[in-house]
């Protein structure tokens, strides 16, 4: 079989990503292939993403890994940290060496160096002056990303943006704050569905979110449609 060249894999890319756009839009599906695409296409150790909910408070939409999620989440909380900067001043933060970024934000530097990672390249969510969210790839080694992944990273966030932003979500506050608001509810309902596979299935978090969204896709659902379902035990995986 022929090797798929890197830019064909980045055109596989994009076009899975639009696929997501269909009438149907699943925001939590867009979000996930987007992180997923991310790590499989940059050779991130890991990928995850957090937007702007309707309060003004970030949140945490979609993670690779548990150990990344857990990072970003730790950071939300403090309100301090990379992703949280990316998001505030819109630009990029990149922190090529974790241990060596001396004491800006130590919570974040104890919590991703706890969990493996070494470097960070938080890239903003953002289109013109407003800024939704922040997509942030984590790094088992230091050292800083390549001009070419940094402008490829920068790609996936912004056809997400314009994704979440399109001109059918036009009459724009109202629709695209419902959409984000279903989408943070949806998660807390997803995080009960994945516990419930997680303990029903015996496997990890990880695999348990890769059995939802594999029985959404197969079955023609959303995942929040399948975790309602696994939560109100009418389906079982």
């Amino acid at each position: 079989m022929a090797m798929i060249s890197r830019a064909g894999r980045v055109s596989a890319a994009f076009v899975k990503i639009a696929d997501t756009l269909v009438a149907d839009f699943d925001v939590f599906d867009l979000l996930h292939t987007l992180v997923d695409e991310s790590v499989g296409i940059l050779d991130a150790a890991a990928a995850g993403l957090v937007l702007v909910d309707p309060a003004g408070d970030l949140q945490v939409m979609a993670s690779t890994s548990e150990e990344s999620q857990l990072v970003e989440v730790l950071q939300l909380e403090a309100g301090a940290g990379p992703c949280v900067d990316c998001y505030r001043t819109g630009a990029v933060v990149a922190v090529d060496d974790i241990a060596a970024q001396g004491s800006r934000w130590p919570l974040f530097q104890a919590s991703a160096l706890s969990q493996g990672f070494r470097s960070l390249h938080a890239v903003p969510m953002r289109l013109r002056s407003r800024t939704i969210g922040a997509l942030n790839l984590f790094g088992h080694e230091a050292g800083p990303l390549t001009a070419e992944d940094a402008a490829i990273a920068q790609a996936f966030a912004d056809v997400a943006t314009i994704s979440l932003l399109q001109e059918r979500a036009a009459r724009e506050s109202a629709m695209i704050n419902e959409q984000l608001q279903r989408a943070l509810s949806s998660r807390i309902l997803i995080e009960q569905a994945k516990g419930v596979i997680a303990q029903t299935s015996k496997v990890d978090m990880n695999a348990a979110f890769a059995l939802l969204r594999g029985y959404a896709r197969a079955h023609n659902q959303t995942i929040y449609e399948t975790a309602d379902k696994i939560v109100n035990r009418r389906i079982s995986i």
